[in-house]
């Protein structure tokens, strides 16, 4: 005798893959079915459900997503046959390669990329090979170039008026003469 407290055995449910393809097929919409759709299927056709329901719904459309039972497009679920939509990864698809483009690694372009290389110097080249082997001087080089380059010039101010040599850091203080403050 069973008692009021006592539930009468549940008819036993169909696995869920299963339940989800039957969803698929028998709703047979061209856009395919939403998860939404597919849940509210099952629970109309199989009547009582799990608590769990929503999560296992979504666990096992993802694998079967993952295993290539259903394709999984713009939202909604295809099964997978001829008449289904090719799958697509993520990401842009890659160029159709040209049959009649040569085979070679050359690029198509007549323009490489990039910024062209500078022309080079011919006399500093040879300059830099001779005097790879030799050492560089330390430091700064002297001043002593500027007022060679004036004498060469024969500038008549530079020859009249030499440019005194400063010495290193700064210059005395003048003090004022005497008759300056008479």
């Amino acid at each position: 005798m069973a008692t009021e407290n006592e539930e009468a055995p549940r008819p036993a449910l169909p696995p869920y893959p299963e339940m989800i393809l039957t969803a698929v097929k028998s709703m047979n919409d061209k856009n395919g079915s939403n998860k939404s759709a597919i849940s509210k299927f099952i629970e109309t056709r199989y009547g009582e459900l799990p608590e769990s329901h929503t999560s296992l719904l979504t666990a096992h459309l993802a694998r079967m997503k993952e295993s290539g039972e259903l394709i999984f497009l713009k939202n909604n679920y295809f099964i997978t046959g001829p008449g289904s939509p090719p799958k697509r990864g993520r990401g842009r698809p890659p160029k159709t390669k040209d049959p009649l483009a040569p085979a070679s690694n050359e690029p198509s372009s007549p323009k490489p990329r990039g910024r062209p290389p500078k022309p080079k110097d011919v006399v500093a080249e040879a300059v830099a090979k001779a005097t790879s082997g030799m050492p560089k001087s330390r430091g700064r080089p002297p001043k002593k170039a500027r007022e060679e380059t004036k004498e060469e010039v024969g500038d008549a101010d530079a020859a009249a008026n030499p440019v005194a040599k400063k010495g290193r850091g700064r210059p005395p203080k003048v003090k004022p003469t005497e008759q300056a403050q008479d």
